[in-house]
């Protein structure tokens, strides 16, 4: 039995110990991110918390994350070293003469766009151009991204930071209070026929009428009220540009409203069987939450399956 023990221990050691040295690591990164973050504030006026949203909604559209930067910001190169630069000369001052806008951002005479400190500063002069104020960072970034949403989410993000003070904040929460009652399998695609044919986008969590809410994740309420498919419904998007969609309430806590920040924990309701119709309309169907996720890459928004997060959100809540 000892030994059997020991083969164990032996078996999961190296794995425990790679997990703490990823997270240490990672808890370094966001350190030298936010060090980076204070620094350009400092020497542009532009909030850190703007620019540390415009990094992590850089980072949330690529397909893959870079694994030598921390800054997820790239430009053109055309853009950077200027139309005239064909042999991309990183001296800043050559850059400047053919009108790039790549800044030296660490000192060392060069604009470097594989550089974070230079990527950062290069944003931020980007931005001063309109100027400091939050109505000049949003026009700076309609004219960089030239899509409402973007912008809107990257203000969110930002209000998230601030509001925090951090840009660590990877917790997440099960939707539902573990000590209720409650039962839930993997719904999506199911047909529906309410409003015509269509698929189920989301997960049900099946649960008694009343049984508390909660949000899942960071985020900022950017809609309360009804819908006549989901009837009463809060949506919150969050640091990672996906939209968490809650249906079929019985109620929202008490002043809730749109452009609030909720943290995961949060009541934001409670489980009803609202929907399916005007509002008020009620009772066709079983008590439950629908639990639906949307992602943005920048360009469009698309549902995908939330049950492996829910299964994980649930698991790491138990334990």
């Amino acid at each position: 039995m000892v030994k059997k023990t020991l083969i164990i221990i032996c078996f999961l050691c190296p794995f425990f110990i790679s997990q703490v040295i990823a997270e240490e690591k990672e808890s370094n990164n966001e350190i030298e991110k936010m060090a980076m973050f204070k620094k350009t504030e400092a020497l542009t006026f532009i909030p850190w918390y703007y620019l540390a949203a415009i990094n992590q909604y850089e980072k949330n559209i690529k397909k893959e994350a870079s694994k030598d930067n921390l800054i997820a910001i790239e430009f053109p190169n055309e853009q950077w070293y200027g139309l005239g630069n064909l042999d991309q000369i990183k001296d800043a001052t050559f850059i400047q003469l053919y009108n790039g806008i790549g800044q030296d951002g660490n000192g060392d005479g060069k604009a470097d766009p594989a550089n974070d400190e230079d990527t950062l500063a290069t944003m931020a002069h980007w931005i001063l151009q309109w100027g400091t104020s939050e109505q000049d960072i949003k026009i700076a970034l309609w004219n960089f991204y030239q899509r409402a949403i973007n912008v809107q989410t990257i203000e969110e993000i930002a209000k998230i930071y601030k509001t925090f003070g951090t840009i660590e904040l990877d917790d997440n929460d099960f939707p539902i209070p573990l000590q209720h009652n409650y039962s839930y399998r993997s719904t999506w695609g199911d047909a529906r026929g309410f409003g015509g044919r269509r698929i189920h986008e989301g997960t049900d969590i099946f649960a008694n009428y009343g049984t508390p809410v909660k949000a899942t994740r960071y985020g900022v309420v950017e809609i309360v009220g009804w819908n006549r498919f989901g009837g009463w419904r809060i949506g919150i998007r969050d640091i990672y540009n996906t939209y968490h969609y809650f249906a079929h309430l019985n109620g929202f806590k008490d002043g809730l409203k749109v452009g609030d920040i909720v943290k995961p924990g949060d009541v934001i309701g409670s489980v009803g069987a609202s929907g399916y119709g005007p509002p008020g309309t009620s009772g066709k169907f079983p008590p439950h939450l629908h639990y639906g996720m949307y992602k943005d890459n920048g360009y469009s928004e698309w549902a995908f399956d939330p049950y492996s997060h829910l299964k994980r959100w649930e698991s790491q809540a138990r334990n």
